[in-house]
């Protein structure tokens, strides 16, 4: 029979066979008529999945494969033995247990066989087929089908062979070793058979195997290693039977890359120590949350699974094809001996798999008891963009999606958890958040709010860094004190998230930096964890104008965790110049080595004034490193050590008769018609810079010479005389001397000024607006540069007006004042004034085209169907 959700999806409803086991997602997939990915809670593999090594060990090993295994497993069988402190002439590995279960029938001595049921099917199925004689006793259920050492005992009388798993399948119960080895004291002549594929997940393991002449254990690797399709399991037998035992198995059972694998696993104490506390904690809540809902019983397990039964409703067969229409696989437990359709099992996945299950679940019994923790709550699509390096487009693909899924009739929002940056902005409430948040936030076409970037770092030192949080500085911190104050950001980071994502049909997530930096993976939220906190898939964006774009596709998925690899989704070709048709056989690979298709290629995009993520794009000569022409105004921006909120200038560069240098030396300053000293996040440091570079003796010649200078926050402190630092923000010493080009004093104060403002400048009475972001407080009583509607004013200037600074970031985007400037600079220099706006520094129209030119590199099909629209 089968069922169809709404979608029209086929489920295959056949009755189970009895040999049917779980884990078969290759018939189900074959079968149902949908290509997607189905969530297996069929099969009990350790949900954290491989461990982290597991790709860098293959990788070592392949060359191996030229050569034949080591028949004798001769490094496995020793790492088992060191591990599990049993006689290495006792362990024998194998092609899993399964292989060890077959071949039991063939090296033991015909006598009787106990199973107590319900068990794993493919014992009685092994003993019946090889004419062994085999009894069935049935377990109570009224105490969760557990053996106890009292009805051990009770079914023995000696000579004969009992075989049961411990942790039992399916019920999860245990027994104590203890009592195993005491049970096989008072029967030598009984041989007792334990399948320990399960122990590994309860603490403390060790094993019963070696303990006794009359024990054997089926011990598998790959249910507690998460590596069932690698296949390795090891047997651990009285002498006797062990050399039986090989002799009987096929030459080369166990492949070069399972043996090498599984003796690296068995060496990792760390990962063996997080699974079986995570998992611990992982069935404990799947089972508190399951128990809760009416018409399910859920029985005690000391496994990575649960055993369930429907007291209620449907059936365990009707479930498992409710759920598989909904791409959930469950176990059918009808083919136990002892077990009717009424049960079913259930893996412990992650906690977001698990809930996934829990909410099917309860609409199937459409009676389901919820309370706060598990009621679903509204939740924003996600789609995300990591890069394989700084400044690989990320930013910009993050903003030209907002603006395309706006046009597209959604909600959007930005988010980046955690951004480096010195060029910031100031909300509307007085947060402070990442300039490239801002932008993307104008795309979507809503309000920055610092909600987009909760957590942003602002680099004031080679070691050091303001942390903002929510909005406002907590302090300023080193690496090692930031990595101690991660949870508190990180926990910042997820409820700002989830706030977001109840308001908004889709939040358009940004990365930082790689999600292939294996030096920062460990402290890292920004990237594949934010991911799979917001399930979000992740579309991988290079550079392919620096090179080695696919190489570094290649790289980075080989270095990704397993869950970190499924959360990539595809590719993104940045940057490119040419024809397009010459990457398919890039294309091509690419695919076939990682099973990810590209899904885009975006062009080179040249002068289109988006406002850039950091100063990477700065130090990269992205405001290009032309000479100005005779009829051109040329302006220098001196480039600062700790040079923050650049983008100051970028109206300037927008227009055509302004060529921007940027200039890191005195002697590269030349003759300029301006001069800008930009925002800094250290002006004490960024003051000995300047004279490292020879700038104080060429600002002063400049300014002698009748140059403009002007000076942005930072820089206008730098202008004045003396910088005093009481509270030791920025240095060690009370005062450091400025550059003395305009008379007054800067005081740093621990409290930081963050506002938006809008006022007049005062010389050529045109409107101006922006924000203010800065610890200092100027006083001076030079001429004040701007006004306020409250009164107050901002700036200070000399006699000339030719030397002047503010502390508002944003005024050259207004069209008419930047003019206006730019005018005055040409009438300085013999040039005609224009009169008139040459380029609107229009924002919204620069998305507009953005959108358009990125949008024509993918089909909008293939991005809905990604992220679930």
């Amino acid at each position: 029979m089968k069922t169809a959700d709404k979608n029209g999806r086929s489920a295959d409803c056949t009755p189970l066979s009895r040999q049917e086991h779980g884990g078969n997602i290759y018939k189900l997939l074959r079968e149902i008529s949908d290509t997607a990915e189905l969530l297996d809670f069929s099969a009990n593999i350790n949900p954290l999945g491989p461990p982290a090594w597991l790709r860098s060990q293959v990788n070592r090993q392949l060359a191996m494969i030229a050569h034949y295994p080591d028949p004798e497993c001769r490094e496995l069988i020793r790492t088992i033995g060191d591990r599990y402190r049993v006689d290495e002439r006792l362990v024998v590995a194998a092609n899993g247990t399964t292989e060890l279960l077959h071949l039991l029938p063939h090296i033991i001595e015909p006598r009787p066989v106990i199973i107590p049921v319900p068990s794993y099917i493919d014992y009685q199925r092994v003993f019946t087929g090889t004419g062994f004689a085999v009894q069935t006793v049935t377990l109570d259920e009224s105490d969760g089908f557990a053996i106890t050492g009292e009805r051990l005992a009770g079914w023995l009388h000696g000579g004969e062979i009992v075989i049961f798993g411990n942790p039992a399948n399916p019920a999860g119960s245990l027994l104590a070793d203890t009592e195993i080895r005491a049970a096989a004291e008072a029967f030598p002549d009984t041989l007792f058979v334990v399948d320990e594929a399960f122990h590994d997940f309860t603490a403390d393991f060790q094993t019963v195997g070696g303990s006794t002449d009359n024990i054997i254990t089926l011990n598998s690797l790959t249910k507690f290693f998460a590596l069932p399709g690698l296949r390795v399991g090891f047997g651990i037998l009285p002498e006797r039977y062990a050399e039986r035992m090989r002799q009987s198995l096929p030459p080369w059972s166990v492949n070069t890359l399972a043996q090498s694998v599984a003796a690296e696993a068995l060496r990792d104490d760390d990962y063996c120590r997080s699974t079986r506390s995570t998992c611990r904690r992982l069935r404990e809540e799947l089972a508190g949350r399951l128990a809760r809902i009416s018409g399910l019983k859920v029985y005690d397990s000391a496994a990575n699974y649960l055993l369930l039964r429907c007291t209620a409703g449907p059936d365990g067969e009707e479930l498992y094809a409710r759920l598989l229409a909904r791409g959930i696989v469950i176990r059918r437990c009808s083919n136990y001996q002892g077990l009717d359709r009424t049960y079913l099992r259930v893996a412990v996945r992650t906690g977001e798999e698990n809930r996934q299950l829990i909410e099917a679940l309860q609409d199937a019994f459409e009676s389901p008891v919820r309370t706060a923790s598990s009621r679903p709550t509204r939740r924003a699509r996600a789609l995300m963009f990591q890069g394989t390096s700084s400044n690989a487009g990320k930013s910009i693909m993050a903003a030209a999606f907002c603006r395309i899924l706006l046009q597209e009739g959604l909600r959007v929002a930005p988010f980046k958890a955690q951004n480096m940056s010195l060029n910031s902005h100031v909300t509307r409430d007085g947060g402070e958040m990442g300039r490239a948040q801002v932008v993307q936030a104008m795309a979507a076409r809503v309000d920055p709010d610092w909600r987009m970037n909760p957590v942003l770092l602002k680099p004031n030192s080679d070691t050091g860094s303001q942390v903002i949080i929510n909005g406002r500085p907590v302090g300023t911190m080193n690496v090692r004190a930031y990595h101690q104050y991660k949870e508190q950001a990180w926990a910042a980071a997820r409820q700002s998230y989830h706030e977001l994502a109840a308001d908004y049909d889709v939040i358009v997530l940004e990365g930082a930096g790689s999600p292939g930096e294996v030096n920062l993976k460990r402290h890292d939220f920004v990237n594949m964890k934010m991911a799979r906190e917001a399930r979000s898939p992740v579309l991988l964006v290079g550079d392919i104008d620096r090179g080695g774009v696919y190489a570094s596709f290649a790289g980075i998925m080989d270095v990704l965790e397993e869950w970190e690899r499924r959360l990539i989704a595809g590719f993104i070709v940045n940057k490119f110049r040419g024809d397009q048709s010459l990457l398919d056989e890039a294309h091509r690979f690419i695919e076939r080595h990682t099973g990810r298709p590209v899904y885009g290629v975006v062009p080179y995009i040249s002068g289109m004034a988006i406002p850039q993520e950091d100063s990477v794009a700065l130090r990269e000569g992205c405001y290009g490193r032309q000479t100005a022409t005779a009829d051109q105004v040329d302006i220098a921006v001196v480039d600062l050590p700790h040079i923050s909120n650049y983008t100051d200038i970028d109206g300037l560069h927008g227009e055509p008769d302004v060529v921007i240098r940027f200039v890191s030396q005195a002697a590269d300053l030349g003759r300029p018609d301006a001069v800008i000293l930009p925002g800094s996040k250290n002006v004490a440091g960024d003051l000995v810079a300047l004279a490292r570079a020879g700038f104080v003796e060429a600002l002063h010649g400049y300014v002698a010479a009748g140059g403009t200078l002007v000076g942005i926050c930072g820089g206008y402190q730098m202008l004045g005389e003396t910088i005093r630092d009481p509270h030791r923000l920025e240095t060690n010493n009370e005062a450091v001397a400025g550059l003395g080009l305009l008379a007054g004093t800067s005081v740093l104060q621990s409290g930081k000024i963050l506002r938006r403002r809008t006022g007049t400048h005062l010389l050529s009475n045109l409107p101006v607006s922006g924000y203010e972001i800065h610890h200092g407080v100027t006083e001076n009583h030079l001429t004040p540069v701007l006004s306020f509607p409250d009164g107050s004013t901002c700036g200070g200037s000399d006699d000339t007006g030719r030397i002047w600074g503010v502390y508002l970031h944003g005024l050259f985007d207004e069209d008419l004042f930047r003019r206006w400037f730019v005018d005055r600079l040409r009438l300085a220099k013999g040039l005609p004034a224009m009169n008139q706006v040459l380029a609107s520094y229009d924002l919204d129209k620069n998305l507009d085209e953005l959108a358009a030119t990125v949008r024509a590199c993918f089909s909008l099909e293939h991005i809905y169907r990604l992220i679930g629209l």
